[in-house]
């Protein structure tokens, strides 16, 4: 078991504009940030590994989502976070007991690849809590259903002069965001490590209208997103497999956490002159190759993130 959550560590170098080079599935991204290592989200194709829980200290994770209703989620370490790119993704994850579906909302930092750090729930429908750590096979999920349609939130702090947003149940991992104010033309939004997708020089006073592209080339656009931060904007938008009913975990509440810092900085950072996107923002994925039906989901995502190789 995992017993805490530290905050994940290249946070602030990708909010000053670090360099990173960002590949998806069987091409990888090759960190930049003391020595090389690849990096890169959970494939579709069913890989082994092991699976811990934890405790969350706080109500959110790394990825500034709420707990989901159900409680499954899991933790990546920080190759399989991939600077953010997993946020909001389902998981299937098989153990001894069976099978659970797992969104993706938190980051562990002493996790390898192939370490899964789940919520206590999850881990207690694949496997006996007394083990601790168990044996597992888990793939990343195409097209999962979502607890509801789109939801747009707008980070506090978030101005005319500064966009900032967190977007939930998109289901696939997300290739690109992009955003108009009132009569203005979409601007690309590049995404933070802890999962709000921004536009340094701000999107106008809004209401915005958001595109959403997912790696697949599944994109959809949300209109009348109020200038209102800190709000959760219900959309009718669906991006993926549609949405379900998810009913609230039954299961026991912990008797004691252990405190984590929250992931999402409680003032707005200071806007630097410029900013360049994280290269972990995945590029939008080119329309010739979205619309050829022989090309496995995998190579989808691999193109998705620039063809970038890792050595």
């Amino acid at each position: 078991m995992s017993a805490h959550r530290r905050p994940f560590p290249t946070r602030w170098l990708a909010a000053g504009g670090a360099a990173a080079l960002a590949g998806i599935i069987g091409v990888a991204l090759l960190l930049q940030t003391g020595g090389s290592a690849c990096a890169a989200p959970p494939s579709t194709s069913t890989k082994t590994g092991k699976a811990t829980f934890y405790e969350l200290g706080g109500t959110t994770g790394n990825c500034s989502f709420e707990v989901p209703a159900d409680d499954l989620y899991v933790a990546l370490g920080p190759e399989q976070y991939a600077e953010g790119a997993s946020c909001g993704a389902y998981l299937d994850v098989t153990g001894p007991k069976g099978k659970v579906r797992v969104k993706v909302f938190d980051s562990c930092p002493e996790c390898q690849p192939g370490h899964l750090d789940l919520s206590r729930t999850a881990f207690k429908k694949i496997g006996a809590e007394v083990a601790g750590v168990v044996s597992i096979k888990y793939r990343l999920v195409t097209n999962p259903s979502t607890p509801g349609p789109i939801t747009v939130q707008l980070k506090d702090g978030a101005s005319k002069y500064w966009f900032a947003a967190r977007i939930d149940n998109h289901g696939n991992l997300l290739s690109s965001v992009q955003v108009a104010g009132p009569g203005g033309s979409f601007k690309s939004a590049h995404r933070t490590d802890y999962n709000y997708w921004l536009i340094d020089g701000g999107a106008g006073s809004g209401p915005y209208k958001i595109k959403i592209t997912d790696v697949y080339g599944n994109s959809t656009t949300v209109t009348g997103i109020d200038l209102d931060p800190g709000a959760v904007q219900k959309t009718s938008k669906t991006l993926t497999g549609g949405s379900r009913v998810v009913e609230k975990a039954t299961s026991p509440t912990p008797t004691a956490k252990k405190s984590s810092p929250t992931s999402k900085p409680t003032t707005k950072p200071s806007k630097p002159a410029t900013v360049s996107p994280p290269a972990s923002s995945v590029a939008p994925l080119p329309a010739s190759v979205a619309a050829a039906p022989s090309t496995t989901g995998d190579a989808l995502v691999a193109l998705a993130a620039g063809e970038t190789t890792c050595d």
